[in-house]
């Protein structure tokens, strides 16, 4: 985990907003369609669908997950040609453990 790494992805009000998004997908994207769950990718959401939920354009909206990913709050997987991303909870919880006991 590299704290200042993440809390730089997260200096951003649409980045943030992506991973409260991302926290209940059914809430706030359509069903995504590509078969996640048997494909092991289940609460995955497809870049076009966050592409659209932001209204940004495309090479903004990769470069935002690519942040968040290379953060480590984000999982992504490839299923045929869309891209999926999902929330890494388990670093979440690492941060917020972290954050509990440093700060």
């Amino acid at each position: 985990m590299e704290p200042v790494k993440i809390f730089k992805a997260l200096a951003n009000e649409t980045r943030l907003n992506i991973l409260h998004w991302l926290k209940d997908p059914g809430t706030h994207f359509p069903p995504q369609s590509h078969a996640l769950v048997t494909n092991d990718f289940s609460r995955g959401v497809c870049v076009g669908s966050i592409r659209d939920k932001t209204g940004l354009s495309q090479s903004t909206i990769s470069e935002f997950l690519s942040l968040l990913q290379q953060a480590g709050l984000l999982e992504a997987k490839r299923i045929g040609q869309w891209t999926y991303f999902r929330r890494n909870e388990k670093a979440i919880e690492e941060l917020i453990k972290w954050m509990a006991k440093t700060l």
